[in-house]
């Protein structure tokens, strides 16, 4: 068989490519609804949405990369002139859902992608080549934006996909002609070329992309864009402090399935008393209050403030008190870190810098999360780290 399109028929190219991207998306919707709907209580059950979503994630790509090359090899092809050039509105019809399938073919995998790139945590694409992309900033607003779209551009695929197949049959049972015949593996009849028909032109194009707009409008009224309400974060009182925190962040990784997650809590208080040249071994002290339900993890927020994890509705807060000190000129605060009901000692090692009133610190401390009891479920540190990274900067001022 010929690998080139003619105005009769379909080459094998074409052939080929086509029947391939039909089965990846047979797959890969199912594979989708699939992994949206399974469990997530338990580790082994957790671990198996994981792997489900790591495999739709990764065939989305594959599908991704198939279509442009199918996309591209279209382009440079002649397409088979329509048996029937005198019914119009059918080859308007057909026209048009051939550009809706096409673009969905770009669109469902590129907002997954962008998805997944806005957000860290949960099911890596399993290929070694990283899971961001360029010029995607980590933004769970983005994110979700991101996510609406492609729950919107999914329906849009499915239905033009049904309208496909539907129309392919038609032509195979009702019309009897060679339609269906011309993408089917194998040698085909070759058929008389049509007379010329009237061009399009871009008239499928700008339906296709009502359609689109259409179906973004629906998704906007159905609320796919509203912002998912995020638990309130406990009221933090006012906190009387010798240093002021002018700016600062608390962050955290953890692995998980082994890729890093990472995050913040947005909202904490420090009251902080240090004396620069006080004694070595008691520079002062740090009264540290953290809000649990500012947390954000990338796409394991809301499982990481359920009951499992930081239970934020039971222990709405966390503490750290400690005394400052320094050893052989490295600063530390050793104190107790007090997180869901649970009372442990940490010390905490940070760099300082001084410029008149000004105090510049980092620091970061590696902790266990089984010594606060969360993800107790979560034995194996494969799908759960252990070890938390917990990095602290911050800049205060003295009045």
């Amino acid at each position: 068989m010929p690998l080139h399109n003619s105005a009769a028929r379909y080459g094998s190219a074409a052939k080929i490519l086509h029947w391939l991207t039909a089965a990846g998306i047979m797959v890969m919707i199912p594979l989708g609804i699939i992994a949206n709907g399974a469990p997530q209580d338990g580790p082994d059950a957790l671990a198996w949405k994981v792997q489900l979503f790591s495999a739709h994630k990764t065939l989305g790509i594959a599908v991704f990369a198939v279509a442009v090359l199918r996309i591209v090899w279209a382009m440079s092809q002649p397409k088979p002139a329509p048996l029937h050039p005198d019914r119009m509105l059918e080859h308007f019809a057909a026209e048009t859902v051939h550009k809706l399938l096409y673009g969905s073919l770009l669109l469902v995998p590129i907002s997954g992608w962008i998805e997944h790139a806005a957000t860290s945590g949960f099911a890596p694409i399993l290929w070694p080549l990283g899971q961001n992309l360029p010029f995607v900033p980590q933004s769970p607003e983005l994110a979700e934006i991101a996510a609406a779209m492609h729950i919107i551009f999914e329906r849009v695929l499915v239905i033009s996909l049904i309208l496909h197949i539907g129309g392919a049959l038609k032509h195979a049972v009702w019309d009897r002609d060679q339609t269906l015949a011309r993408m089917l593996p194998g040698e085909t009849h070759t058929l008389t070329v049509p007379k010329p028909h009237e061009p399009l032109g871009l008239k499928p194009v700008v339906a296709a992309l009502v359609v689109w707009i259409g179906a973004i409008g629906i998704g906007a009224g159905l609320g796919l864009f509203a912002k998912h309400p995020a638990a309130a974060p406990a009221e933090l009182a006012q906190v009387a402090s010798d240093w002021n925190v002018e700016s600062g962040a608390i962050d955290l990784t953890v692995q998980q399935f082994g890729n890093a997650v990472s995050g913040q809590f947005s909202d904490w208080t420090a009251a902080i008393r240090y004396e620069p040249e006080g004694d070595d071994a008691d520079l002062g002290q740090v009264d540290v209050e953290i809000a649990i339900a500012s947390v954000s993890l990338g796409s394991v927020t809301a499982q990481a403030l359920g009951g499992d994890y930081f239970d934020a509705a039971k222990f709405p807060t966390a503490r750290f008190t400690a005394t400052l000190s320094r050893v052989d000129g490295v600063h530390q605060a050793s104190g107790t870190l007090t997180l869901r009901g649970q009372d442990v000692p940490v010390a905490f090692p940070f760099e300082l810098t001084l410029d008149g009133n000004t105090a510049t610190m980092t620091g970061m401390v590696t902790l266990d999360r089984r010594a606060f009891g969360i993800g107790e479920a979560m034995q194996d540190a494969g799908q759960l780290g252990f070890a938390v990274d917990v990095a602290l900067s911050l800049t205060a001022t003295r009045p």
